[in-house]
């Protein structure tokens, strides 16, 4: 119990003092993608969606849930969900107090709002998630469902500035019991839920919400198109040690296209944003399997993270991606690039531009090789990054530069522009990179001498 306030503590203290860097409307600064395709006109509205637009308010309390937080009520409020679809849809509504849930699974024409004070909060059982054909680390398999999960729905919304709590203390303490008899285990031997799954959804909405101590990763977007997660906070502790919550990823993004976060605060013990798309030798030639493009993530606000943009550690092909107008305070990494050595993988047309803060590293491109399992394969492509830009950078970092070579990948066509960093490492070797460009770069307020 302890343990719990003082989680719920520090949340309150991040909800106070982490502020999106704007809480206005704001147009992109550019048109164009990296690659130097259009930017369509849907990425420049943030305009809330408004719930009174989405239809009949179905307030679960109205119909036979109670408002006692002890009482385990998975199969009542799925009954709601479920006339609300019969019904023609509309806005299931989560009211002030905190109800307790298992796997809730939405329909067409169904949404979900949490209302000022109100609390969704996740039962800490694995037997109240059902095992279903779903997609975890970047496989198709028979995992546990979510404690929110929508599937194949066009116009999806969560909204409301309610809380999603996945109550993932119990999930957290067995992982790392786990992982102490034994080094290997892997993330998918602890048995755990993710908060929220949405898979195979369109113009899909996330606002204002607290997604808050997922037992698993936080968000998981799988083959999405047209997503949108504004001015939400995500949270998941990174300490104490032994209640630190493993692999809650802010917001995974799996084969998707056209993915929007915009004035978003995060801190969780694992990757922020991620892009997801398979593992594997044969990866690519997985239908399952995919790229994502076209991801725009500005106007946030980080705390603790291992990454605030990472690409893998289960991805294939990534490109037109885009960070900027951001704050970062004391994160892990800003710019992460998995390279596994098993998978074929490929990002390019990536920009990190207007980043202020201080983190660990800055970029860093590495092998990766967590539960990496190589087969021979005589046609395996060269895996590479290209075309990344790094530019408007203001930065305290241990080290800004945390790049290795290796005959399992090529980097070519990296650009470091505008840039005034602190670095303790002072690392910086663009050699490293083919075609590297550097211009105007300042590290601990020496100028690099660079390529233009």
């Amino acid at each position: 119990m302890k343990r719990k306030k003082v989680s719920m503590i520090w949340l309150l203290a991040m909800l106070i003092t982490v502020v999106p860097v704007s809480a206005k409307k704001k147009k992109t600064v550019t048109d164009r993608w990296p690659d130097g395709t259009p930017v369509s006109a849907w990425f420049s509205d943030t305009t809330k969606v408004d719930v009174a637009s989405l239809g009949r308010r179905y307030v679960i309390t109205d119909y036979g849930v109670a408002n006692d937080s002890t009482l385990l009520q998975t199969e009542r409020i799925q009954a709601v969900i479920d006339l609300c679809a019969r019904e023609g849809g509309g806005v299931v509504v989560i009211p002030p107090g905190t109800f307790l849930s298992g796997a809730l699974f939405f329909r067409q024409g169904t949404h979900l709002h949490l209302s000022e004070g109100g609390t969704l909060k996740g039962i800490d059982a694995i037997k109240h998630y059902p095992l279903l054909k779903t997609r975890m680390e970047g496989q198709t398999l028979d995992y546990f469902a979510a404690l929110v999960n929508a599937d194949g729905i066009d116009g999806f919304s969560i909204t409301g500035t309610g809380i999603i709590n996945g109550n993932g203390l119990r999930f957290w303490e067995e992982f790392w019991i786990r992982r102490k008899f034994n080094p290997q285990c892997t993330n998918l031997e602890a048995l755990r839920p993710r908060l929220v799954y949405i898979s195979n959804c369109k113009n899909v909405t996330v606002q204002d919400v607290h997604l808050v101590n997922s037992g698993f990763w936080t968000n998981h977007l799988y083959r999405c198109e047209r997503v949108k997660y504004l001015g939400c906070t995500i949270y998941a502790p990174h300490t104490p040690e032994d209640a630190k919550a493993p692999s809650s990823d802010a917001i995974d993004i799996d084969v998707c296209k056209d993915v929007l976060v915009n004035g978003c605060c995060i801190s969780v013990n694992d990757d922020a944003v991620v892009l997801k798309g398979g593992k594997g030798t044969w990866a690519d030639r997985n239908p399952d399997n995919g790229p994502n493009s076209c991801v725009l993530i500005q106007n946030c606000h980080y705390g603790f993270v291992h990454g605030c943009l990472t690409l893998g550690s289960e991805s294939l092909h990534d490109w037109n991606v885009v960070i900027r107008n951001c704050q970062v305070d004391k994160a892990a990494r800003v710019l992460w690039l998995k390279m596994r050595p098993d998978t074929p993988q490929h990002y390019e047309y990536v920009t990190v531009e207007n980043m202020k803060g201080s983190c660990g590293s800055f970029l860093v491109v590495r092998p990766w090789t967590q539960f990496f399992a190589p087969e021979k394969r005589d046609d395996m492509p060269l895996s590479q990054c290209n075309n990344i830009v790094i530019r408007n950078i203001d930065m305290d970092c241990n080290n800004f530069f945390d790049v290795g070579p290796s005959d399992k990948y090529a980097l070519n066509d990296f650009t470091f522009e505008h840039i005034r960093v602190s670095d303790r490492k002072n690392a910086f070797q663009p050699s490293l990179i083919g075609n590297a460009k550097v211009n105007d770069v300042v590290i601990n307020g020496q100028p690099v001498i660079g390529r233009p």
